[in-house]
């Protein structure tokens, strides 16, 4: 068998590449220069059906990280997808969003969904991996005070660690027949309001996080010093409004099922539990 994995730079595909010693053969990177060491690398973007044709053939297993935010990103999916069953591809194991769908709240959700149903109908076996928000982004919302701000109200997040992805990833991949099918939602192990979750981060890291609401008019107008992109904005409000919409408080046993272990606690996921 043939296991191909793109996003080996980043941090997700790097975590999966450090659990599958010796069973990974390709890496499909942007540039060479940065690929991992060991696996051989080939070149190609997700745009680019002609390289990535060329890259992906003879793989039989791929690990197809969802693509960067973009205006583009539906296409760059498509086209990708399209490429690897061209290539002759047999399995695809694609990271989507909990809760991916044609009307998700968070509308990166419903970029994810497309992908799926691009994958659904590709006539490559598929798995999906429906993560929630990974619990290491989350000291990455805050401000230079540690201030948290959106419209997330009392909603509940069930953020997952990066490590348990990475975790039910390398489980997946090691005998993908027996996940063909197969759709994960991928939770921690308890729903926490950002009030919450930033005490406890003030606990864990030794500096001072809070939570303050926002209206969605002050949730716009304060992104705005970042872009005006309507789609890059609706994107980070949303993350909030889905929040607030109980769209991201489900929690499953998903990691448990797939891995054997329980899913990281946020002290777990903060406190480098690679």
């Amino acid at each position: 068998m043939t296991l191909t994995l793109t996003g080996s730079t980043g941090h997700l595909g790097r975590l999966v590449l450090d659990r599958l010693p010796g069973q990974v053969d390709r890496l499909v990177v942007r540039d060479a220069s940065r690929a991992p060491a060991g696996p051989e690398s080939r070149v190609t973007t997700y745009g680019d059906r002609e390289t990535a044709v060329a890259a992906l053939r003879g793989t039989d297993v791929l690990l197809m990280v969802s693509g960067a935010e973009s205006p583009t990103r539906r296409d760059e999916h498509r086209t990708f997808i399209a490429a690897a069953a061209e290539a002759g591809v047999g399995h695809v194991v694609y990271t989507s969003f909990l809760g991916a769908a044609p009307d998700a709240g968070f509308t990166l959700g419903r970029d994810h969904f497309d992908a799926e149903q691009a994958i659904r109908e590709s006539g490559m076996e598929w798995t999906l991996l429906r993560d929630n928000f990974y619990t290491e982004v989350l000291p990455l919302f805050a401000d230079d005070d540690g201030v948290v701000a959106g419209p997330a109200g009392q909603g509940r997040l069930a953020a997952v660690a990066r490590a348990d992805v990475a975790d039910v990833a390398a489980a997946v991949l090691s005998d993908a027949p027996a996940h063909a099918g197969a759709t994960y939602s991928l939770t921690g192990p308890e729903a926490l309001t950002l009030a919450e979750a930033t005490a406890r981060m003030t606990q864990l890291l030794g500096r001072p996080y809070s939570y303050r609401e926002e209206t969605l008019e002050e949730a716009y107008a304060s992104r705005r010093r970042w872009t005006d992109e309507q789609w890059q904005l609706d994107a980070w409000v949303s993350t909030y409004t889905a929040i607030a919409d109980g769209e991201c408080a489900r929690v499953t046993d998903d990691v448990r099922r797939v891995t054997g272990h329980d899913a990281r606690t946020l002290e777990e996921a903060l406190g480098n539990g690679r």
